[in-house]
């Protein structure tokens, strides 16, 4: 065999191949070019190695062969660069693109916790319905339970305790979502609920800035975690029931791996939130201080979903899982 005229032959198809291998993203035309190269090229890495053995040209194709093989066979490994992608591109489009039905869920859940809070501000017998009035003074009065409960614990401890029940609460969201979104809109009043009792018994007792000023430091990127994931399970649960083009399957199985990536996601956002509430919200910092912090690292997170969302949606970023990391759609013929 003619090494020289072989390579010459052949050497165009193993510079594709590697042209493809060495990008993120693939198309479903580029991968089938790319398991057709692979197959080829491991073909001619066994002619090579039986006819004409030549230790530079088979270690390189010895190399090419074992990345393709990775690719179209096997799983690859979450490196720092997976990482890095998902936090500005994989989990900020995510929530760009359920924003249609989380943002319309915060708008109503907060004002379903205002018109509640009323009620119970307005009516004595609703507030009687809660508790005895001697337990509502004590729960209310300044050094109160209202205020004594974000300084109860170690600031560590109770941090890590709010997050892991927000995570959960989160968690149930988009996992129930897939059972026709009831469990979502549970677990969402629940939430609105326990808030409107404190805006109403606190406004009862004419101490309604200084519950505001307890809950908006750390409520305003909670709350919005808390938005997100009952947005992102109503949504799942419309897609069962109606999966538009997509089988309902496949329609299922798509958002139901950009949602459980999301979760991730929500989960650093809820680790943020549960560090304001443990460190800064029982703090000495004046109420205004306090307040401004929570401002501002709820701006930051909405900047950080309208912008970089915005971005890798324009690029074509779902949310979903690489093509790498979940099964094919349907067979592909090499």
């Amino acid at each position: 065999m003619d090494l020289d005229v072989f390579v010459s032959a052949h050497a165009p198809e193993w510079d594709r191949l590697a042209q493809l291998l060495a990008r993120r993203r693939r198309t479903g035309a580029e991968v089938d070019e790319l398991v057709t190269l692979y197959q080829r090229t491991a073909t001619h890495l066994s002619v090579l190695r039986s006819s004409a053995p030549d230790p530079q040209l088979v270690g390189r194709l010895t190399q090419l062969v074992a990345r393709a093989r990775s690719v179209v066979t096997g799983t690859r490994r979450a490196a720092w660069s997976d990482v890095l992608s998902f936090l500005t591109e994989g989990f900020p489009a995510a929530v760009y693109r359920a924003r249609r039905w989380w943002v319309p869920t915060a708008l109503l859940s907060v004002a379903v916790a205002a018109l509640l809070g009323w009620w119970i501000g307005s009516h004595p017998a609703v507030r009687e319905s809660i508790a005895a009035p001697e337990e509502l003074r004590e729960m209310t009065r300044p050094g109160g339970q209202y205020e004594t409960y974000y300084s109860s614990h170690p600031a560590t401890s109770f941090a890590a305790q709010v997050w892991t029940n927000n995570a959960q609460a989160v968690a149930l969201c988009l996992v129930l979502g897939a059972f026709l979104c009831l469990p979502v809109l549970y677990i969402l009043f629940q939430n609105m609920l326990n808030v409107a009792v404190g805006i109403g018994l606190m406004t009862d007792a004419g101490r309604l800035d200084t519950f505001l000023g307890l809950i908006l430091p750390h409520g305003l990127l909670e709350l919005t975690a808390v938005f997100v994931a009952a947005g992102t399970g109503l949504r799942l649960g419309w897609t069962v029931i109606d999966p538009g083009p997509r089988t309902r399957r496949t329609a299922l199985a798509e958002e139901g791996r950009a949602a459980l990536g999301m979760a991730l996601g929500l989960a650093l956002v809820l680790f943020v939130s549960g560090a304001i509430e443990g460190f800064v919200t029982p703090s000495s910092l004046p109420t205004w201080a306090r307040i401004t912090i929570g401002v501002v690292a709820e701006t930051a997170f909405l900047t950080y979903v309208f912008v970089l969302g915005s971005r890798a949606v324009r690029a074509g970023d779902t949310g979903d899982l690489e093509s790498g990391g979940r099964s094919a759609a349907q067979p592909v013929a090499a």
